[in-house]
């Protein structure tokens, strides 16, 4: 009898055993499968040129941003290619009333493909160094330019390096184009270039992640005549909340990906814009002066100031309070006194 009440708990032992070990396994499996279905994010890093968080390594937020001379004459604008990947693009004239634009990257290593990239102006050099980034250009105006050019950091771009020129229809100064990886690279191998900064230099005080700005009047299409035959104009696009570039009627798309060029904010910038002596080239101030800042179809006016070279773009409302500046990408137009910009 003891020997059957004790097979009996035996048994009944056992198979307690084996359901506990099978309750372990199937907890095992479903922990497993939460662990993988809530596979932690990885931590990105804030751009410190437009507060969004995207950076996907701390060190790149220390990197000296790389600023880009892209050739914005009229038949060659149809074959940019790499500004809507610019966390910052200006725009002032050059001689002959026509623009070019000056593209700043935070992590240039992203772009597949700039350009085309023209040669150095001297208000250029000045908006690069206000970044403490690296200039790239392919020439320069030997006049007033170059001798600047001995103040900061420059890189010719080639095709000896990590430029090349591709057939596009247009004339071989309108056909050079260069590769980020391949440029960043270089400067590590090639150059005696510092790529680091002592610590992270904030362009503007952005908004927080959360937070949208709406200004006091509206502004749904911005137009910027910088001369009679250069005339860039913003629209804003509702669906994804950004101005999307033209030139005067024309939506401007990029040559590779055939997108159009879309940028959270537009800053106008008034100053006095003069010829040097030699009555061609174009002599840009960059000290002080009024503006208006656009975001979200709708726009402010403000106060900007840089002072030196060395300095970035300092902007307030008209009463001299720091502004906040959205989260986001920005188009900076540099245009003379007296001219007529509009908001509709």
């Amino acid at each position: 009898m003891f020997k059957k009440i004790f097979s009996a708990l035996l048994c009944i032992a056992l198979l307690l055993c084996m359901a506990a070990c099978g309750t372990t396994d199937t907890n095992s499996e479903a922990s497993s499968d939460s662990a993988s279905n809530n596979e932690v994010a990885p931590v990105k890093y804030v751009n410190p040129l437009t507060g969004v968080q995207d950076i996907e390594q701390e060190e790149v937020t220390y990197r000296r941003p790389v600023a880009v001379m892209i050739n914005n004459i009229n038949i060659a604008q149809k074959v940019q290619t790499g500004l809507s990947q610019a966390d910052i693009v200006y725009e002032t004239e050059v001689e002959g009333g026509i623009t070019r634009l000056l593209a700043v990257y935070q992590d240039i290593t992203k772009v597949e493909k700039f350009g085309t990239v023209r040669s150095a102006r001297y208000p250029y050099v000045d908006l690069a160094m206000g970044h403490s980034a690296i200039y790239v250009h392919h020439g320069q105006d030997n006049t007033y330019c170059a001798p600047h050019l001995k103040d900061t950091q420059a890189f010719t771009l080639g095709e000896n390096n990590a430029g090349e020129r591709i057939k596009n229809g247009l004339a071989i100064e309108h056909t050079l184009y260069g590769d980020g990886a391949k440029l960043w690279n270089w400067f590590g191998k090639k150059t005696k270039f510092d790529l680091d900064l002592d610590a992270v230099r904030t362009w503007q005080d952005f908004t927080k992640e959360d937070e949208s700005l709406t200004l006091e009047s509206v502004a749904t299409k911005v137009s910027v005549p910088f001369s009679g035959s250069y005339n860039s104009v913003f629209k804003y696009d509702a669906a994804n909340q950004k101005y999307v570039r033209y030139f005067k009627n024309t939506e401007r798309l990029d040559y590779y990906t055939n997108k159009n060029e879309c940028f959270k904010n537009v800053f106008v910038l008034i100053t006095d814009i003069t010829n040097y002596p030699d009555g061609y080239h174009r002599k840009v101030a960059l000290q002080s002066g009024k503006g208006w800042y656009c975001v979200n179809g709708s726009y402010m006016p403000i106060l900007w100031s840089k002072g030196e070279a060395s300095d970035s773009f300092k902007f307030t409302d008209t009463n001299g309070n720091q502004i906040k500046v959205n989260q986001g990408n920005s188009w900076v137009c540099i245009a003379k006194k007296g001219i007529n910009v509009t908001f509709e």
